[in-house]
């Protein structure tokens, strides 16, 4: 078989890996020793240059000391130096970031409140000032300037370990921090919608208020929470606002809820989200808000009041009113609208809405068949019928007002028709 011409078997050869010189592997070893040596020891005084410029630059940056008294940055920051310089002698992967001491610092800096924006300025800050001195020594033994400037870029990777080690405290730091306030916060709340107290709760409120940074408020709505999916992630309601969602029905305080953009702030966070915010109430009666907001959120779950959003228990005053004492409310049903038992199902349920109808206008025929939507003829004879069933005693006030009362909580659980649904 004829063997292929040459052009073809380059053709399909596979092209050949080309590996990157290295600039700092062609510097003679006797000059990488020599500068590593003086670079060694120039770096406490360098270290300590670069501890004076950041200081300088963040006098608000906190000094912790080591055991032996020394400034644990002064320590991180020559021995980082150190490891820099042992791993250009070396020249061998890259150089390792000293373990502990830059997680220490991001962890600092998460416990401090701080972000760590700042922390990464001070590390380019000393990445600069060392990256002078080193050029400078560079310089003074007559390092090529190519293999100078590979040494900036393996500067920079070896911040990036630095940052690195940095994010990984500051995390752990922040995560432990909202593991530690969400505890708190949950004390907080659990003393605020305790049903009795042990000595003086005001005192307790304000400690525990102050441990977590809440302004302790004159007012409080409480918000009860139905979730949307089982792992819902809980709402941006913001610190201000105090929320657990350990419960079942995550409950959350809401300070000062009438304040300028407040309801906003909420119905923006808890878009998704369904339940019910009790009525601003003192601080000290927040159990009472939180009473109304469970009513009001067992009354959604039955149909009986709007569900689909959180809503504002203020604004149901009347369903709740009449709605939540049921017992007694049908027990006041019974009495009241004895007359009708008589007239059958149909008959009873017309007669109920303009007997309802009537007491609410306080008018006459044209009124009542005006909002039933019903000829006022209907109507006259209607009310013939209900003056027969009930007698004198539809002109007492106080049988109106509780016929009206429970005529009201018929309808609102649908059991009457509501002519003002269709206007």
């Amino acid at each position: 078989m004829a063997a292929r011409p040459a052009t073809a078997r380059s053709a399909t050869a596979r092209p050949a890996t080309v590996t990157a010189r290295s600039a700092w592997h062609d510097v003679p070893r006797p000059k990488v020793r020599e500068f590593a040596a003086i670079a060694m020891a120039e770096a406490p005084a360098l270290a300590e240059e670069i501890l004076r410029e950041i200081r300088r630059e963040h006098p608000q940056l906190p000094l912790v000391l080591d055991d032996s008294g020394e400034p644990m940055a002064l320590v991180g920051i020559r021995r980082a130096i150190e490891v820099f310089v042992q791993h250009l002698e070396t020249a061998e992967g890259r150089p390792t970031v000293p373990p502990g001491v830059f997680q220490e610092f991001g962890r600092g800096e998460g416990l401090h409140g701080r972000s760590l924006d700042s922390l990464q300025a001070i590390y380019r800050m000393g990445v600069r000032l060392a990256w002078r001195r080193l050029a400078e020594i560079g310089q003074r033994v007559e390092i090529p300037p190519p293999a100078m400037y590979e040494l900036v870029d393996t500067g920079y990777e070896y911040l990036d370990g630095l940052v690195d080690q940095s994010v990984r405290g500051y995390a752990e730091a922040a995560a432990r921090q909202a593991g530690e306030r969400l505890r708190l916060q949950r004390r907080l709340m659990e003393l605020l919608l305790a049903e009795h107290h042990r000595g003086d709760p005001a005192e307790a409120l304000s400690e525990r208020a102050a441990r977590i940074g809440w302004p302790v408020p004159d007012k409080v709505a409480v918000g009860v929470l139905l979730r949307p999916a089982r792992a819902a992630v809980a709402p941006a309601v913001g610190q201000e606002v105090l929320l657990d969602m350990e419960y079942e029905q995550p409950r959350m305080v809401v300070p000062e809820p009438d304040a300028a953009g407040r309801p906003e702030l909420l119905h923006r966070a808890l878009t998704g989200w369904s339940g019910a915010i009790g009525p601003p109430v003192p601080l000290a009666d927040a159990v009472k808000s939180a009473r109304w907001a469970e009513a009001a959120v067992g009354l959604m779950e039955r149909g009986l009041l709007p569900g689909g959003g959180v809503l504002y228990c203020t604004e149901h005053t009347e369903a709740l009113v009449l709605l939540q004492p049921e017992e007694l409310i049908d027990d006041l049903a019974v009495r009241c609208l004895a007359p009708l038992e008589h007239c059958g199902p149909t008959h009873g349920r017309r007669l109920a809405e303009t007997l309802l109808a009537w007491l609410e206008t306080r008018g006459g025929a044209p009124e009542v068949a005006a909002r039933l939507g019903v000829h006022p003829q209907t109507v006259r004879y209607r009310l013939r019928q209900i003056r027969e069933l009930w007698g004198d005693e539809i002109d007492h006030p106080d049988r109106r007002f509780q016929l009206e009362l429970v005529l009201r909580a018929q309808r609102l659980r649908g059991e009457l028709g509501d002519p003002r649904a269709g206007r």
